[in-house]
Order: structure tokens, then sequence, then C-alpha cells
């Protein structure tokens, strides 16, 4: 049976719900992953509104589109970063509040307990839903990171400055992923740059602070480790077990005019000069049948998330030629061998 394909819709924020889900289903969908900001998912009426966690449902339910994932990418990035004021951009004022550092990473560290007791009670009342969940219920999203700003190596870095990096990560996200664990809900890190994990060394270490937290898992997007050169192929297999949700994005690499690098030489996506950019699935250079035929291997069953981005294309014409390109590359494994014919008592 297909994967289903769902939009995540946290570049589609500037939409209301009523209007992206009717959009969606007209470009091909079967369901929304929602993000956790706009008016897609209000994490405080979910814990404390069962009427609004069925009206959600039923607004989902009226365009034919389901769910199996939120989001709350922007409240964990606060949880670990060295906060800034780029940050008040991104967060609610009741957690960005005075702005004071410690005081606006405590408050997200609450809020992202607060997104997993919501997304327990919206998939609660998932319509059909039984006694158990027909998917492991997911929030997905970033950690922030204290030690990003050394990722190289100069002033002088050493082992030891960057431990401390890892053990405030663990310090902060340990009491967030037993919360998790209560409410038996995963969470899926976005490996991705300026995160705790930004590739798979980064991972094997992120996993090794948390003590292996059977919660900490991540959310697979091939487009942040591709053009970093990381094996992205690889990445699914060496972690088949943590492999919570995923992400289906495109990305180009090496199309740039030599004069910008991979740290993006402090250019705007879109700048032809670039190095690397974000592009709709199937006009970039990660190649997806390499990623289904690893998703099928470790047997992962959920959905296949698209997260679209390319500054250069119109959004829904993107969208639509997405939704229809995942269908295109996603296959169903075989069920039995294909020289199976030949065995003469099976003819």
């Amino acid at each position: 049976m297909p994967r289903p394909v769902t939009l995540f819709t946290g570049q589609w924020a500037d939409l209301p719900i009523a209007e992206l889900a009717p959009l969606a289903k007209s470009m091909g969908y079967d369901g929304l992953e929602l993000a956790c900001w706009g008016d897609h998912f209000d994490v405080e009426q979910a814990v404390k509104s069962k009427k609004y966690c069925q009206d959600l449902w039923t607004l989902l339910a009226d365009h034919e589109l389901t769910c199996y994932s939120i989001s709350n990418h922007l409240v964990g990035q606060a949880v670990c970063d060295n906060i800034d004021e780029r940050h008040q951009a991104i967060l609610s004022p009741e957690i960005w509040g005075d702005g004071k550092s410690e005081g606006v990473r405590k408050r997200a560290a609450k809020e992202m307990i607060r997104t997993a007791k919501a997304a327990r009670k919206f998939f609660d009342c998932k319509p059909g839903r039984g006694k158990t969940d027909e998917f492991p219920v997911c929030v997905n999203g970033f950690t922030g990171s204290s030690i990003w700003h050394a990722l190289y190596a100069f002033p002088p870095t050493n082992q030891a400055f960057l431990d401390k990096g890892y053990a405030d990560f663990a310090k902060r996200w340990i009491p967030i992923l037993d919360a998790f664990d209560k409410v038996n809900v995963n969470f899926g890190l976005e490996v991705h740059p300026t995160e705790i994990a930004f590739d798979t060394a980064s991972a094997r270490r992120a996993i090794k602070a948390v003590k292996g937290h059977k919660r900490f898992g991540f959310n697979y997007d091939p487009s942040h480790l591709g053009y970093q050169g990381v094996d992205y192929v690889r990445f699914i297999r060496e972690f088949s077990d943590r492999i919570y949700h995923v992400h289906m994005k495109d990305v180009w690499w090496g199309h740039g005019d030599g004069s910008v690098g991979v740290f993006g030489g402090h250019t705007e996506f879109g700048d032809p000069k670039r190095y690397w950019d974000f592009r709709s699935l199937g006009h970039g250079d990660i190649n997806f049948e390499e990623i289904i035929v690893a998703l099928n291997d470790i047997a992962y069953q959920g959905p296949l998330s698209v997260e679209w981005e390319d500054i250069r294309m119109d959004r829904v014409h993107g969208g639509s030629e997405a939704s229809d390109f995942v269908r295109s590359v996603d296959f169903p494994p075989s069920n039995v061998a294909f020289d199976a014919a030949f065995d003469k008592e099976k003819q």
C-alpha cells in the first residue's frame, strides 16, 4: 500500500487553515503535517479543549484529509539556542517575555512539553482511531544549539568545549523527552544546520548525550544533508530505528558561480551566485529512488511529508507538482523473491 502523502504547513502559515485545507486537497495531498504557528495548530487550545481537537479533525475530514504529526520547530529552536533579537520574530510574546535568555529557554522547554500533551489529546480524537494509534504520534521540530557558533574551530575549539554543548542539550531535553514518554509521543528532530545534530556524526553524539532516550529520533530530511556532502541514504540505514517521520524536500548544489561556498556567503536564497539552494521536488540533486529503497528496507510505513521550498517557483504550481512527484517515486517493497518463479514446485 502506498504511503500517505502529506503537506507540511509551515511554509503556508500565511493562509488560514480553512483556506489551506481545500487548497491542499486540490493539489493532491492525503493529509497535512500541521505546524504550530499561524492558526494551523493551537497548542494551548488543543491541551484545554476537546472540542477544538474535534473541530480540527472535522475540518480536515470535510476536505478528505488526515494528519499523522504536528511540528513545533520555532519553539524547539529556542530551548538550547543562544538567544538574540532574531528569536523574538519567531516566538510568541508569552515565550519571549522580557527576552532574557534563560527565561526564554525555560519557557520554550515548557511549551515543548505542552506540545506533546497537545499532540496526544489531538490524536486521541482522531476519527476511527480505536485503542491504538495508526502510526506512532510524532512531534517534529528543532532543538537549537548552544555550540552552533563554534562550527568552525577558530578561535580554537576543543572537544571539552563541545562536550559542554551536548551536556547542555541533555540537561534541557531529557526532561522534555521524559514528558513525551509519559504521553506516548515521539520527538523527531529535523537534522539541520543550527541544531545540536546537523549531520550523521553529530546525530550519533546527540543520541549518546540523551542516553539513547527512546523518544528521541529524527524527522528525516535529505535536503539538509545532501549539500553538506553527507551520505543521506546511509543516514536512514544507520538510524533505522529512529526514523520517526520523513520530509520530502529537494536541494541542488554546485550550481553557483563559484563565489559563494557551502556556508552561504551571507547571500539570500535564490541568489544565482549561491552554491546550493532548496528546490521543488524533482528539480534538485537528491536521489529519491535510493531514499525509497532505504525506507522500504527499514520498513518505514509512515507518511511522506512534502516540505515545499523553492524561491524560484510559484508554490501552488510547485506544491501540486511535488505531490505527483512523491507518488511517482514511492513504491511498495516486494513480498516475493523475483526469481521465485524459477522454482518448479511453484510453477
